[in-house]
């Protein structure tokens, strides 16, 4: 499995997100026993570089209650065409196997929060 590595303020942190792929979706979002977070992104794209920060601080916060994959739509078109994924970022919020919310564009960590339909985490 990929994972991704960032930077912060010049001090690595691996962050919250496993890659996923058309191989690996079945068992890492449908048959996960815990609400997931689908991040569907690319390279190039701006946004997604910028929300995907907040999305692993959501993740960290919540590291007991959800998990945090992303798709990088170039290389996973099936996924991103069999969720109707039209414009990035897309996060879907997977339960029980199935969407039940999505947020789209890079926003604050409360608007996603909201969107995606998780209650303020606990300070």
């Amino acid at each position: 499995m990929a994972a991704f590595t960032l930077t912060y303020a010049g001090e690595r942190k691996e962050p919250m997100a496993t890659a996923v792929t058309e191989s690996t979706f079945q068992d890492e979002v449908l048959s996960s026993d815990k609400p997931v977070i689908v991040d569907f992104w690319a390279e190039w794209c701006g946004p997604c570089h910028a929300v995907s920060p907040v999305l692993d601080r959501i993740a960290e916060e919540r590291s007991n209650e959800l998990k945090l994959v992303k798709v990088n739509i170039d290389e996973e078109q099936g996924l991103a065409q069999r969720y109707g994924v039209a414009s990035i970022p897309t996060m879907l919020l997977f339960e029980n196997g199935e969407p039940k919310a999505a947020a789209i564009g890079a926003q604050p960590k409360a608007a996603l929060e909201r969107q995606l339909g998780l209650s303020a985490a606990a300070a």
